[in-house]
């Protein structure tokens, strides 16, 4: 029976000490995500003013007659 409550008692300061110390409780910068280009919304916003500026100049040309 001793040894049972001897081993709930350093199971439970393990948990202390990982919730204390452990990766989510450090201090350190997290990394910011890389995000692609085709998933980044202001490199599609850019793409499309692009193409929107590349069709105005091309004249009376449609999509559909490329």
């Amino acid at each position: 029976m001793m040894y049972l409550l001897a081993l709930i008692a350093v199971v439970a300061v393990a948990v202390l000490c990982w919730k204390a110390f452990g990766p989510a409780g450090s201090s350190a910068p997290q990394r910011k995500r890389t995000v692609g280009p085709d998933d980044d919304p202001e490199f599609l916003w850019r793409l499309s003013r692009q193409q929107q500026h590349r069709d105005g100049e091309s004249g009376t040309g449609s999509a559909a007659d490329r």
